[in-house]
């Protein structure tokens, strides 16, 4: 298990609000929202649910970002429980659009959601004139009420619809994709660090179409925040998650972590420090129907730009000198 210091307990709610406020969206505000169509408030829900179809494209087309929400100060709380911190190796000039690969995705993404999609680690002051985007499944973005609470964050949803608008209309747009998604908290691996990239070039092929620079992003720590319950390859559980990875999109995991006391076990992440590390941008020409051989120089210019930022830092954010770090 996991050493680390036992967490606030006022820290702990705040954490736990996050997750509970899209667990309450769905299964209280929505049909609360249902039940008062059958009411003499139906007004109310039918100029939503109007709206809501009229609205359809908003999130494909930039969202509607609030700086508001991303300025509460629950995710202050959230960012000190572990802490968690960015760290910027170079600038990112305002004049250009930015695809940013995020890496590593643990079981959940604190480290992305913190550092992008709220201001608790001052991204904007870090990052003067850029305007950061988390993209995320976009079958989210189909269910209502929650679709709204991701835009006020400035998530976006991964489909190609929508990266191709933030990186066409003006500059400074970040867009964020965590590439080898939850897949990549599956790998165990002893002494190293596996990332799922080898064959994920599609987010090089777009960068490319839009002549928008790549930016590495390694997250330490993001892994190590809940123990995962592991299951063979030949077993009727791992069957299971691969099933319901090809029907949902993201994979099922068994998972635990502290509880509110000391010792015990529970759904709480342990209290790691997570720092993410943005690297250098590596600068692409723009190519309406580049070629694959173009594809794979750039993606391999990538993969050995990670690397090193990886190496760079690892002994300075918990990991040790022989940690390696693999792709899949």
């Amino acid at each position: 298990m996991p050493h680390s210091k036992q967490p606030k307990h006022f820290h702990s709610l705040m954490l736990l609000q996050w997750p509970l406020s899209y667990l309450s969206i769905f299964w209280i505000l929505q049909p609360l929202f249902i039940y008062l169509m059958f009411t003499s408030l139906w007004p109310l829900p039918a100029l939503y649910f109007a709206w809501f179809f009229l609205d359809w494209k908003i999130p494909e087309q930039g969202g509607r970002r609030s700086a508001r929400v991303r300025n509460w100060c629950v995710w202050t709380y959230i960012k000190d429980y572990f802490p968690i911190t960015i760290l910027k190796t170079k600038e990112l000039s305002p004049e250009h659009n930015y695809l940013m690969g995020v890496h590593s995705h643990g079981l959940l993404t604190f480290g992305a959601f913190c550092n992008f999609c709220t201001e608790a680690t001052g991204f904007s002051k870090t990052f003067p004139g850029i305007t950061p985007h988390l993209a995320t499944l976009s079958w989210f973005f189909k269910i209502p009420f929650i679709r709204d609470y991701l835009m006020a964050k400035g998530v976006c949803p991964v489909s190609q619809p929508a990266i191709n608008y933030l990186l066409s209309h003006g500059t400074g747009n970040l867009v964020g994709i965590i590439v080898g998604g939850v897949g990549e908290a599956l790998q165990n691996v002893p002494n190293a660090t596996t990332l799922i990239l080898q064959k994920r070039k599609g987010f090089v092929c777009t960068a490319l179409q839009h002549g928008a620079h790549l930016v590495p992003t390694f997250t330490f720590g993001e892994t190590k925040v809940y123990e995962q319950v592991p299951f063979h390859e030949d077993s009727w559980m791992y069957k299971f998650q691969s099933c319901f990875r090809r029907v949902f999109g993201f994979y099922f995991c068994v998972f635990y972590g502290q509880g509110l006391c000391q010792g015990s076990t529970g759904l709480l992440p342990y209290s790691w420090t997570i720092v993410t590390v943005v690297g250098e941008p590596l600068p692409l020409p723009k190519i309406e129907k580049p070629r694959q051989e173009m594809v794979d120089k750039y993606h391999a210019l990538y993969m050995g730009a990670l690397h090193k930022l990886f190496d760079q830092h690892k002994t300075q954010y918990g990991c040790s000198e022989t940690q390696k770090l693999l792709f899949l």
